[in-house]
């Protein structure tokens, strides 16, 4: 059934769906590492939370570079 319904569900539609879904994911998760921010439970410096944000931009800006490529691939030529 799920075969079928691939066939039937375009690429627009099929990015649409897990686009939504992924990043509401990741909205979600970054709203419970927001929870490790609570000084009343957990004791951490600004070193840690700027190696966390860190790692996460450079993550997101990898990510962000893949949609941005282009499309059409030149050949080289010389």
């Amino acid at each position: 059934m799920k075969k079928q319904k691939a066939k039937i569900e375009g690429k627009r539609d099929r990015f649409r769906r897990l686009a939504q879904t992924r990043t509401n994911q990741v909205i979600k998760r970054l709203m419970i590492l927001g929870n490790c921010a609570d000084k009343g439970r957990y004791e951490y410096a600004k070193e840690d939370m700027e190696r966390i944000f860190a790692a996460i931009d450079r993550r997101l800006n990898k990510t962000k570079a893949r949609f941005d490529l282009p499309t059409d691939r030149e050949e080289f030529k010389l």
